[in-house]
């Protein structure tokens, strides 16, 4: 390996929940400001593509798999003091893993959180709140409109429904997509 290709690692920073973003857009100007561009390779913020179903319609939300947490890839050998100091002293952050002297991740721990990142950015995203087996749904699209019942089976793999609703008194068994029905 030529001394161009250094092995990069992740790094994790501890920051404060729910400023991730913010931090990593931080961190980005100060790669840009001090041209730090060939230590730091990358910031990431472990997320995943996740759905609601709101008013019945499909909202796309990315949900933070690691709540407090920033993943940074650099050059180990390049990574050095002035840069720790400067993110370490950025407000919101905590530190580093193994604070002033960041340790970093073990390549099958790197490789299982990007791996999830990654498989999350394929179209079949996980719904945010499943659905549960006798839940109790209302039907807000379809010939069923505004029936509720109970849920009686849930295909995940098709985002199907089984749903019990009564019709004059009587149970009757619905099959719905997760698009017909909102938790009551």
């Amino acid at each position: 390996m030529s001394e161009e290709q250094e092995l990069t690692r992740w790094y994790s920073l501890r920051v404060i929940s729910g400023k991730e973003k913010k931090i990593k857009e931080r961190i980005e100007l100060e790669i840009t400001r001090n041209k730090w561009s060939e230590a730091i390779t990358q910031i990431l913020v472990p997320s995943e593509k996740v759905y609601k179903i709101r008013k019945g319609k499909k909202v796309i939300l990315e949900r933070n798999i690691l709540p407090g947490y920033i993943l940074i890839e650099a050059v180990p050998g390049s990574f050095s003091g002035e840069m720790i100091m400067s993110i370490s002293g950025m407000p919101n952050v905590i530190h580093f893993l193994g604070k002033n002297n960041p340790i970093p991740m073990r390549q099958s721990e790197a490789n299982r959180m990007l791996g999830k990142v990654d498989e999350s950015q394929d179209v079949s995203e996980s719904m945010i709140e499943p659905y549960i087996v006798g839940e109790t749904v209302k039907v807000v699209d379809g010939p069923f409109n505004e029936f509720v019942g109970d849920v009686l089976e849930v295909n995940e793999e098709k985002k199907k429904l089984k749903v019990i609703v009564k019709i004059f008194g009587r149970g009757t068994e619905v099959e719905l997509n997760f698009m017909q029905v909102e938790k009551t």
